[in-house]
């Protein structure tokens, strides 16, 4: 099993960063072509050269899904510098050829066929919506690329060519409807959502864990367009139906005109229990803090954990990308990408992805910013656990509840 310290001092800054792989001490010191030569290491035409390494970034730059993947970016070009600085990847540097997914499925797909057979990336990271990695799934198993794809998602899928970062249903949206049930005695939900999979899917396995598990009732369903910004009528819908909670898997740019207008109706976090399951401080800094104020959501990261590798984490992101920056529960996700294909590539000895299949399984982080997580060492998982926040009008959010241990990822749950 790979196990990896998370312990350095960003050069030159004197900022503890919990990220340095106890296995590579000293690897900055290696000559690549003596220690791991190109033709050993690199056996099916990779961009792999004896000094460097390219791999692919591929989120939405533009569209109504920017505001959610721009941090996801951010965060790859963090997790990349600290290693090129940590000494690279078997000696070798990491260059990356950034592509922007446009908010359109299509062109994820064609994005991700240009890297791998144009560019012969050696690993692609991104993606954010279902949508998006359905699009390139195909595309990335017939090439036998490797994609780490950093998002929270329904789950029902595992692939040996995926590593899902992100949580599934079961350490997300189940969590949460179990503590809305428990701790807010919920029994009738909203179910509001954007139109794609993502949504549609998990909201099927919310209805089914409401009325089959928890025996309560869903009061009302309704999907809009992913951009939409008229939630009008759902908000007189919810007025009327009082629901004890809503259930909101709206994502990108339509949350900011969601939660404005859930406040311009009088419903806010005073009188309307809201949890989100696709609202991060990403999203929040473009609604407002005062928009969100006393709502909830569910994710496994929040940038005020309070742990000192967190806290580590969020000084080199901010030193990076500028102190106004935020962090969501993608972009930390995001950053785990890199360090975890790291570890997997050194531990083969081998940037052929067949090699680096053989290792995934099991790598611990011991200390990443969320805290341990674990590679699941069948379905490509991360080990991690469940986390309720309540919004503050500062636009960061306080955790309230927490699972007591890691929730073992099972993107196939029996029932749903």
């Amino acid at each position: 099993m790979v196990t990896q310290v998370f312990r350095r001092f960003l050069a030159g800054r004197g900022i503890a960063l919990a990220l340095s792989l106890g296995m590579l001490a000293g690897s900055a010191g290696l000559h690549a072509n003596e220690e791991y030569p190109t033709d050993e290491v690199n056996t099916t035409g990779l961009a792999v050269t004896d000094d460097t390494v390219k791999v692919g970034i591929l989120q939405s730059l533009s569209g109504t899904m920017a505001i959610s993947e721009e941090g996801a970016v951010e965060a790859f070009r963090l997790a990349i510098s600290q290693i090129n600085e940590d000494g690279g990847v078997l000696g070798r540097q990491i260059e990356y050829i950034l592509e922007d997914g446009a908010s359109d499925w299509p062109t994820f797909a064609n994005r991700a066929r240009k890297l791998l057979r144009q560019d012969n990336v050696a690993a692609i990271f991104g993606g954010y919506t279902s949508a998006s990695r359905q699009a390139m799934l195909p595309v990335i198993e017939r090439e036998n690329g490797l994609l780490f794809y950093p998002t929270f998602y329904e789950g029902r899928e595992q692939s040996e060519n995926v590593v899902y970062t992100g949580q599934e249903a079961t350490q997300q949206t189940i969590a949460a409807l179990n503590w809305l049930a428990e701790e807010k005695g919920a029994e009738t939900f909203y179910l509001l959502g954007s139109d794609y999979v993502w949504p549609r899917t998990t909201n099927n396995i919310a209805r089914i864990h409401i009325e089959e598990v928890l025996g309560g009732e869903v009061v009302g369903e309704d999907y809009y367009a992913l951009g939409h910004t008229s939630f009008g009528s759902a908000v007189n819908r919810v007025r009327l139906r009082r629901p004890d909670a809503v259930l909101s898997t709206v994502v990108g740019g339509s949350n900011v005109a969601f939660f404005r207008q859930l406040n311009s109706a009088g419903l806010d976090g005073s009188n309307t229990l809201v949890l989100s399951l696709a609202t991060s401080e990403d999203e929040v800094l473009g609604i407002g803090g005062e928009n969100v104020e006393g709502f909830y959501s569910a994710y496994k990261y929040f940038q005020s954990l309070d742990n000192e590798n967190n806290k580590a984490f969020v000084a080199a992101f901010k030193e990076m990308h500028g102190e106004d920056s935020v962090i969501g529960d993608n972009t930390q996700a995001a950053y785990l990408g890199p360090w975890i294909w790291r570890a997997a590539v050194e531990a083969a000895g081998s940037f052929d992805v067949d090699k680096i299949n053989e290792n995934l399984g099991g790598i611990e982080l011991n200390n990443a910013p969320e805290g341990y997580v674990r590679v699941h060492d069948e379905n490509r998982h991360l080990w991690s656990r469940a986390r309720i926040a309540k919004w503050n009008a500062d636009g960061q959010a306080t955790v309230v509840w927490e699972s007591d241990d890691l929730i073992e990822p099972n993107p196939y749950p029996e029932g749903y």
